[in-house]
């Protein structure tokens, strides 16, 4: 039987809707489950919500690219190092963006006005950030859990000290890195943003060398880089 793709404004907002009430359930009166499927141990994994409002945590497809956008690889990788609730929240935004991606690559054929009435459909219901930290990522700067700062995104000033990283949406925030050497590709690009590596003396890194991403950053209590973190483990 022929797969089946949503084509009109309707029919692509019903299946993300549905797409979108199965991720929910996977990290809100799932969460038990969800949580001890997402074992490290086991390979890269995928937090994928179906058109029949359910969810599954699975291997992506062996040859890519599949039929649709593929979701975040290695969610239970990253549960590692991390608080319970920042980890669901790092999943939850992943989530969001793999959720429109879908919406958006069924409309590819939709025109201008369909796009803006999808868009304007999508945009009425709360993120699935939201509902899973319950509040307003851009009024509340993202913060999941304030009764801890995070040590993953600790940075040094000019003087040799270290300081906590600003939230994600603070401005006007600037440190001295022109003392420190990138671990990844050895060069000092001081204006760049850095992040230090718990595990190995805390050596400093380049975001972009380690393809680190700013809410991640924020969210860890620890930080391994490429080489101590379990992350390295093969994609199947």
């Amino acid at each position: 039987m022929a797969t089946y793709y949503p084509r009109t404004v309707e029919e692509i907002f019903k299946d993300y809707s549905a797409r979108r009430e199965g991720v929910v359930r996977a990290l809100t009166h799932d969460v038990h489950k969800f949580y001890r499927q997402c074992d490290p141990d086991k390979d890269n994994l995928c937090l994928y919500g179906h058109p029949n409002e359910t969810w599954e945590v699975t291997l992506p497809p062996a040859f890519l690219p599949h039929d649709i956008p593929e979701p975040a690889l290695g969610i239970n990788f990253a549960r590692q190092g991390m608080q319970p609730k920042d980890w669901l929240s790092l999943v939850a935004a992943h989530s969001d963006s793999w959720l429109h991606s879908v919406a958006f690559y069924f409309g590819a054929l939709l025109n201008r006005d369909e796009r803006e009435q999808l868009f304007k459909l999508i945009n009425a219901d709360p993120t699935v950030f939201e509902v899973v930290t319950e509040k307003n990522p851009l009024k509340d700067k993202a913060t999941v859990e304030s009764s801890s700062k995070p040590r993953g995104g600790t940075k040094r000033t000019s003087g040799g000290q270290v300081k906590n990283s600003p939230d994600f949406y603070d401005e006007g925030y600037e440190e001295d890195h022109s003392e420190s050497i990138c671990g990844i590709c050895e060069n000092n690009d001081s204006d760049d943003a850095w992040i230090s590596c718990d595990s190995c003396s805390n050596k400093w890194f380049h975001e972009k060398c380690v393809k680190s991403i700013p809410i991640m950053s924020t969210m860890l209590k620890r930080y391994n880089c490429p080489s101590c973190s379990p992350m390295r483990r093969g994609r199947p």
